[in-house]
Parts: C-alpha cells; structure tokens; sequence
C-alpha cells in the first residue's frame, strides 16, 4: 500500500526537500516551437519547469502574479483582477506599472530565447490582460481536482479498487501547502479552498478503504490529518473507526475524549450525534458499518418528515418594502450575478453575498428588494432573520438561537430541536438539502456568526453587516458587496418622491437637504418628514433649521425608534469598536472636517505609524472612516459630526496634548499645512 503524502518541508527559498517526489516535467505541458514544455506546481511551493529545467520565478509579488494566471491557464485575466487578487484592498499608485514588470519578468524567465520585439507565445497580451498559454492540464491543481472527480465516479460505479488508485495519484500531487509562499488575498482564498478539497478527498479515500477492509493501512495518515485539521470531526470519526477495527479500543476511546476537550475548550460545543453514537458503540463493542454515501450503520436514523410538524407552510419571511426605493443597479446587479453563479452551479457551494456599509445607509433595503426582486427563483421559499448584530434590541442572536428560529420556521417540532449547536447546524443543512430556499440573514456581527447558518447546495444566502467580512471571504468565497451614500441626484430622487407636493418644486431646498445628509437614506427619511409635517411652515425655513451643523444629529433624533435614530446607530457601530480603534475614533472628532493622513493620526493618537494604520484600518473596515487614498482618510459628514461628539468624551489634557502634537508635527514636518488648522483649534491651546 502506498502511504498519502504528507505535506514536506521547505527551504528557506521555498524549494521542496524530497526532490525525488517532484513531478516530472512534460507531458501535457504546452508545445513550444522548440519543441519545450512548460509545466506548474501550485500544490506545493509555487515552481515552474521549462523543457525538464526549473525555472526561477522572481520575487513574492511576481509568483502570486503567475500563480492567478496559472490557476485560470487559457483564461484571459484582466490587469484590475490581477490588482486585486495580488494586493487586495492596499493597492499602491504604482500597481498596474508593477503587474506590467512582473508579467515582463516571467516572460524573460518562461521563454529565455525571444527577442523582446516579438510576441510572447505563453504569457501573451490580450483584452486588457494577460493570458498563460498552457493546457490547463500543466497545472497540477486542475489535474488534482480532474483525478478527485474521476475516483468519485470510479466509487459510483462500484469500481473501488479503481476509485482508491486515482484517490492516491490525486493526492501524491501534493508537495506541501499550496500557494505556499503566495502573497495577497487571491491565494489565500485558493489554500483554504484546496485544503478543504484535500481533506474531502483524504475522507472520502479512508471511507472507501474501511469499506473495502483495509483498516490497518489508514490509521497513519487519518492521524497525520487529524494534526492538520483537529476541528474536523469526520476525520476524528474516520480516525476512532480505524484504530477500533484494528483492536486497539483504548486508542479509539482516548482520541474521543481528546476531540470532546478540544471541541469544549476551543468552541464550547459537544461532539456531534456520530461521534457520540460511535463512542457509545466502541463503549458497548458494537459492530460498526461504513459507507461513504450512507449514515453509518450505528447511527439512529429516523425520517426528516418524523421531526417535522406536518402542514407546516412554506416559509415567505420577508419583510415588506419601504416606499421610495431609489437607485443601487451596481448593487443589485451584483447580487443577480450571485444568484446566477448559484443556479449555474447548484451542486458546488452556497453562493453567499453579504452587503455591507456604513450605518444609516440601506444595507437592508438593498438585501431586501433583491430578495423581493429574485424570490420567484426559490420555489422552496423565503427565510428571514434578524441577527441584532448592533444590539439595538437587546443583544445579538447567537448562531445557536438564529438556527432554533429557522429550524421552527421550517416545521421542525419544539421538542426535536437538537440542543448543541452541532447537531442544529446538521439539521438545519439536512433539511434545506436539495431545496431551493433564499436565506436572507440582516444585520450580521460577523463571520462566526454567519458560517453555521450557511446551508449547503441550490439554496442562497443575502446576508447584511456593518462590518467588512473579508475572513469570509477568503474563507468562504463570499461576495462583499458595498454599499456607499447616495449621490446628489439620487437623494433628489428620494427627497422628492417622499415629500410630494410640499417639495416638488423646491428644488434649491432639495439639493441643500441632500448635500446637509450626505446621501444617507436613514438620515433622508428623517429630515424628509419633519419637511412635510411643518406645513405652516415653508420648506425653506424647515431646512434653515438643519443649516447648522451643531445639534443637527439632535433635530434628526427620533423617539422612540432606536433604529430610526441617527445617533444610535452611529453609536453601536462605536460601541462594537476594540479600544485602541475607538480611543483613535475620538482623537479623529478633534480633526473631523477634513481628511487626515495615516501621520497625522498617529500624530493626534500618540502613537507609532504602523499602529495608527492598523486603528484606521479598523475603522475603515467598520465603516465609520473611508479611505480617499492609500494614505489619507476622511469621515462622512454625519458621521464626523458623530465623531466630534465622542471626542469631547475624551478628557481635556488628553484632547490638548493631541491637538499640541499635531500643530508640532505641521509646524515641523509640513509648514504649509499650518494655515489649515482652525484657529479656534490649536492657539487656545498653546496659549493655556
């Protein structure tokens, strides 16, 4: 029997130590004129071999450049993506005159002999990209997941010996973590995903080989995965089967009561329904089945339609639409592309959006009327849920009771909702298997919130947050779509539509009530209605009174209605602030009107340049700051109103001292920004 591979160690330069475990150059490499092959390896450290010799790939940068063509081989890839997957959200000025001299350089290094005048014949231009010309079979990534799907056939047709022989040339493709070494966002999405795909295909592999009765051969590399992968109970399952069909029950039972430590202090859950069930099997000394596409024999079993109230209605959750909905077709023309993606591809992953943006901007009437608009699409229906992620009726839903409201909304009796957390993530998935349900989860608090509530297959989910969820993105491929403030034309729109006749022609009073909002919607609403209900009152005179920037989050207050309150929900998204971001947010008030660099407020904070970029990235990705360029940073209007608020909650000397630091830093550093700091500001200062 031929061991699975265990990821080998690298070199400092990122060469692989087992040398004679390399794939051998050529094959199905791309044909060059002459008569060289070109092939990659991706699973691993990234290398490259031209006609059987390495090739060096240049720095960090240039191999993630390569490693986004390679993955997409015969794919025109445009320069913005290749931006964006190499650098993510910290792109420099200089970006695409980088991806222009990196793509130069793998050209020198994939075809060393041609000219510089003539046509590159593997790494060619074209469409606004870059195109590498090689059969998608020179990369062992597609031939990886070309062997996974192959063996998963051979299973279906009965052939296991078959199934097991392409399960292991599948995984001896693999030298190490893939995209090792890769910077940028792109590839880090790609090592979660083909680590995923990995471990699938590890279990799927030991299934099979328990099957057939080959138990002792699996035992060393499930506990090689386990180390890998601890979270990952199937693994933990497969492990526990093995070690009890080769006799060593004790063995079986400690790794079960390693996995319920670990699961307790790492989650605070308990093992799921099919370790306990085998533990008390391995307890009682059961005989234990397995089949892959089957529960395991030991496991009860019961029909879904048993723990299900009967004639219970399909779910049609949504909440209505609130009138005057304006603008938003990038938006919502993302959210139809992952829909679309979804129903093109209804067997791979969830298609997960998440709409995310500052507080007060639309994020939920944006989910919601492309839920309206796409609901047809999803026979099975609707869910809906409130995830309180700003606590602004009581304190946010953990996942645990988000699955128990959606498991009673799709029928499930009181009394046969699981306890754990495990076994509601099991049957809320088992139940929503193969239906086509829109899940639209509002106001999330974050990715750990988000994850157990994602279902598998034909369903989709919209979910909405304040924060930016890049972890599930990469993690998870998760659409984040943003959602910015109206334009000048738009908040017309809405002002005009929601105020009739009493602005319909006050268009002077409209641009300034537009302008003084700055496009938010909840904000918009607002102002809107104390407009229309001032009737002895002119239009021009009602807006006066939001002329002035003091109090103005106080006239825009309503009652009653914390989620209709501007200030409130500016202050849930602070309150959720770390320390550190929110100590930064106070001395950004002192500084409110105008943007401010990355220096300025380390300036203002006290702190080191590193560290204020970290807080104000923070901010950022919590909406409560936009960046305007790498380096410099503003507030919306609103918000920096807000800002200013909180920064007189910072005790005076503080609040001197900040403002005495910045005027040093502008006196010494940029005399002629001194003239920008208000008077009013730092001279009261110096003089006390």
């Amino acid at each position: 029997m031929r061991h699975l591979p265990a990821p080998s160690r690298t070199t400092d330069q990122g060469t692989s130590v087992e040398d004679d475990q390399q794939p051998t150059p050529g094959g199905n490499g791309i044909v060059l004129t002459t008569g060289e092959c070109i092939r990659i390896q991706l699973l691993g450290p990234i290398r490259a071999w031209r006609g059987g010799k390495e090739v060096v790939l240049g720095p960090p940068k240039q191999r993630a450049v390569l490693a986004l063509l390679a993955s997409r081989a015969g794919d025109v890839v445009g320069i913005e993506h290749i931006i964006d997957a190499v650098w993510g959200s910290d792109i420099p000025r200089t970006a695409a005159n980088g991806v222009h001299t990196y793509v130069a350089g793998l050209r020198r290094a994939l075809e060393p002999g041609r000219s510089r005048r003539s046509a590159s014949s593997v790494l060619a231009s074209a469409a606004g990209g870059y195109c590498l010309r090689v059969s998608p079979d020179a990369v062992d990534v597609r031939r990886f997941v070309q062997r996974h799907a192959q063996a998963r056939r051979a299973y279906a047709d009965s052939d296991t010996g078959g199934a097991l022989e392409l399960y292991e040339d599948a995984l001896a493709l693999w030298h190490g973590e893939a995209f090792a070494g890769i910077p940028g966002p792109f590839a880090a999405m790609e090592r979660t995903r083909l680590q995923d795909l990995r471990m699938t295909a590890i279990e799927e592999w030991a299934s099979d080989m328990l099957e057939a009765g080959r138990h002792g051969e699996v035992v060393a590399d499930l506990s090689a995965a386990v180390a890998e992968e601890p979270l990952r109970e199937k693994l933990r399952w497969l492990l526990m089967l093995a070690l009890y069909y080769c006799d060593r029950q004790a063995h079986a039972l400690a790794v079960y009561t390693e996995t319920r430590q670990l699961l307790n202090r790492e989650l605070g859950i308990e093992p799921g329904a099919e370790l306990r069930n085998l533990h008390q099997d391995i307890l009682a000394g059961r005989a234990v089945t397995v089949c892959r596409d089957q529960p395991p024999a030991s496991a009860p079993t019961c029909d879904l339609a048993d723990i299900v109230v009967p004639d219970t209605p399909r779910p049609a959750q949504l909440p209505p639409l609130a009138r005057g909905f304006v603008g938003r077709t990038a938006e919502l023309a993302q959210l139809e592309r992952v829909l679309a993606e979804g129903e093109a591809r209804p067997s791979a992953s969830t298609p997960v959006a998440v709409v995310d943006g500052p507080a007060g901007v639309g994020k939920t009437a944006v989910a919601l009327e492309a839920a309206h608009r796409l609901r047809d699409r999803f026979p099975d229906g609707q869910l809906f849920i409130d995830l309180g992620g700003m606590g602004l009726q009581g304190q946010p839903l953990t996942a645990a009771e988000a699955l128990a409201q959606m498991l009673r909304s799709l029928g499930v009796d009181e009394a046969r909702i699981p306890w754990d957390l495990v076994g509601r993530v099991s049957l809320y998935r088992s139940l929503l298997h193969g239906r086509r349900m829109l899940v639209v989860l509002d106001d999330a608090l974050g990715a750990e919130q988000l994850r157990p509530l994602i279902p598998r297959g034909a369903s989709c989910v919209i979910a909405t947050s304040r924060q930016r969820l890049i972890g599930l993105a990469i993690r998870d491929g998760a659409h984040l779509i943003r959602v910015g403030p109206l334009s000048d034309s738009e908040s017309a729109e809405l002002l005009t539509y929601l105020g009739g006749d009493r602005l319909q022609e006050e268009k002077a009073a409209i641009m300034r009530l537009a302008r003084i909002c700055g496009g938010l919607p909840l904000a918009l609403r607002s102002v809107v209605e104390r407009v229309t209900a001032a009737h002895d009152v002119p239009p021009t005179g009602v807006v006066e009174r939001y002329a002035d920037e003091h109090g103005l989050l106080d006239r825009l207050t309503v009652e009653g209605d914390a989620a209709a309150n501007l200030r409130t929900v500016f202050d849930a998204s602070y309150q959720a602030l770390p320390a550190g971001a929110a100590r930064m947010f106070r001395y950004l008030g002192l500084y409110s009107g105008s943007p401010i660099t990355v220096h300025e407020a380390a300036a203002l904070a006290g702190t080191s340049h590193a560290t204020a970029q970290h807080l104000l990235d923070l901010l950022v990705n919590s909406h409560l700051l936009e960046r305007v360029s790498r380096y410099r940073y503003r507030f919306h209007g609103l918000i920096g109103i807000y800002a200013a608020e909180c920064a007189q909650r910072e005790p005076k000397t503080n609040r001197d001292l900040a403002l005495i630091r910045l005027f040093e830093r502008e006196r010494d550093f940029v005399p002629r920004r001194t003239a920008a700091l208000d008077e009013a500001r730092v001279p009261h200062v110096i003089a006390s």
